[in-house]
């Protein structure tokens, strides 16, 4: 047992001595019965909010009108939900009101069947009062009563239906799948920041290439990245893409993506050819001139438009952008190679390079030499001390300005080049290469 299931049992066996119902709620319950160990433990109780407040010395309310506060303990936090019957979804989020009430209850207003699993930790017995633990053994994903009547409580919940089935290689239930695809525009309904949520758990959590399928198939990729859909049956040259076209090729890089990756490396991997469509040619072959820049652009858009962060943006348009440069490396100065590969960033670079090109032709020799290249570097080679700053160039008659810079930054190069290799020698490369008398660029 690990330290969060016994804290989890610990809150438990509190509200239980309070006399009080308390149980394991939802996910937590559906991965222990996979055999997986739960990320985090939800506890459902008859306990009001004020009453868990006045049991434990650390709690923060959360959802307090909806019986919802957070018990903080060293092993990490607890939600404590009491047990509750939702009301009315008149903003198509949270529920008008709540009713308190008991398991049953609670059970019938979850979301999925494999989700509104209870467990007794006192008597370690599975409570299922909507048949997921049927589903779970068929391997399916169903909503908890009507699915129409499910969805329309929250939008969200289309995305979390393609989530869960993608994570858990689960088919949708055959009158899920129907609702999901009749309701789909509404998904335009829900904010951009929870849409964005959902999507990178999608990318994140393994599977992702069959959260983006079921995300197509259900008519919810168009609605929230219509520039994937696009990408269907643009062709690309087989001999660089013996695989097929660029959703072909996405999808099968998607696939290659470990679970737990960083959200900016799938989001790069998703978009790294979205500027694809958009630059297709048909001239000796078939091309795409310069669709790593349009690409960076549209991916900047949709970055915005899902409401990132700015450094999370400029990580994906950097990684779309650059994704094309990383080939000509081997042959690069060593001054370039040098400031290229210690960009920050990099390191997803390479790894996104190296998904595309097992997604595609599947050599990896260039990606091979990089590897071994930058495993050889050491940090004084990539990132070496100056030995000239500005204070040298006034020593040497230089009057401050633009060229100041390009000075500094020539020296560093022929440094990273290995040209010179002390103070002296660099300052006998300014001036011969930067002589005082040229005037106005002093």
């Amino acid at each position: 047992m690990d330290k969060r299931e016994a804290a989890a049992r610990q809150i438990c066996g509190v509200l239980r001595g309070a006399g009080h119902r308390a149980l394991f709620a939802g996910g937590c319950v559906r991965d222990r019965l996979l055999g997986l160990t739960p990320k985090d433990y939800d506890i459902a109780t008859s306990a009001r909010a004020e009453e868990v407040a006045r049991l434990f010395d650390q709690t923060a309310a959360v959802g307090a009108a909806f019986g919802v506060m957070i018990v903080v303990r060293p092993e990490g936090h607890f939600e404590v939900a009491t047990f509750r019957k939702d009301g009315p979804y008149s903003d198509g989020r949270r529920p008008d009101s709540v009713s308190f009430t008991d398991e049953i209850e609670d059970a019938k207003r979850r979301d999925f069947t494999v989700n509104a699993l209870f467990f007794d930790p006192e008597t370690d017995a599975v409570l299922d009062y909507a048949g997921g633990r049927a589903d779970l053994e068929a391997k399916v994903l169903r909503t908890v009563g009507e699915p129409a009547q499910r969805f329309a409580e929250d939008y969200l919940r289309l995305l979390r239906a393609v989530r869960f089935a993608a994570r858990l290689d689960y088919a949708l239930d055959g009158a899920t799948r129907e609702a999901i695809i009749a309701l789909a525009p509404h998904i335009q309904e829900t904010s951009a920041e929870r849409v964005r949520d959902e999507l990178l758990k999608m990318l994140t959590e393994g599977n992702a290439a069959r959260a983006i399928e079921l995300l197509d198939e259900t008519g919810l990729l168009e609605q929230v990245l219509p520039e994937i859909t696009a990408m269907k049956g643009i062709e690309q040259p087989p001999a660089f893409h013996p695989e097929g076209d660029v959703y072909v090729h996405t999808l099968l890089l998607l696939s290659k993506l470990d679970a737990g990756c960083s959200a900016t490396l799938a989001l790069g991997a998703l978009l790294h050819d979205v500027g694809k469509p958009a630059t297709q040619t048909f001239e000796d072959r078939i091309r795409f001139n310069l669709h790593h820049k349009v690409g960076a652009r549209m991916a900047e858009q949709i970055m915005r438009r899902l409401r990132l962060s700015n450094a999370d943006t400029e990580r994906v348009t950097w990684l779309v952008d650059q994704h094309m440069r990383v080939a000509d490396i081997p042959d690069m100065r060593e001054s370039k190679r040098k400031r290229f590969v210690r960009e920050d960033g990099f390191g997803e670079l390479l790894a996104l390079c190296k998904l595309d090109c097992l997604a595609s032709h599947g050599g990896l020799d260039i990606i091979d030499w990089i590897t071994r290249y930058v495993a050889e570097l050491k940090p004084e080679e990539v990132r070496p001390e100056p030995l000239l700053r500005g204070a040298g160039l006034l020593a040497l008659g230089y009057k401050p300005g633009p060229r100041f810079g390009e000075i500094l930054r020539a020296v560093e190069d022929a440094q990273l080049e290995g040209a010179v290799t002390d103070a002296d020698a660099a300052r006998e490369f300014v001036k011969r290469n930067f002589p005082l008398d040229v005037g106005p660029h002093q």
